[in-house]
């Protein structure tokens, strides 16, 4: 398989954690030692080693970075209750995941209506 064509459908442990929007509130950065913490406690999360020991996570490994950080940020759950979950492949987990993201999206939505409102308001 060509090299470029396997990396391309990889994203950088930088590039996940911008996904995630896990940054630090304090400096800004990007926290990528949350996800490498993460990678120690869940063994659903297996990187790919590339160029020089780098970290590369398919889209599989995204999405469970998200559920674990939904039900870890969102939810208030523990480290062993995340563990629980996902290895009981509950699909309420999903069905959470995917309900917030939606409203999460409806909320965004709204926001850029009223928003556009406002700025047509002033003018």
């Amino acid at each position: 398989m060509n090299n470029l064509k396997e990396h391309s459908k990889y994203k950088t442990i930088g590039e996940v954690a911008k996904i995630l929007d896990l940054v630090n509130k304090k400096n800004g950065k990007l926290s990528t030692h949350t996800i490498r913490f993460w990678e120690k406690k869940f063994q659903q999360i297996k990187p790919r080693l590339f160029n020089g020991n780098r970290r590369y996570y398919d889209e599989n490994s995204i999405n469970i970075l998200r559920k674990i950080k939904f039900l870890l940020k969102d939810k208030g759950m523990t480290l062993n209750g995340v563990k629980k979950a996902l290895n009981s492949n509950n699909s309420d987990i999903d069905v959470l995941h995917n309900n917030s993201i939606n409203r999460k999206n409806i909320i965004k939505s709204k926001l850029k209506k009223i928003k556009k409102l406002i700025i047509d308001i002033k003018n």
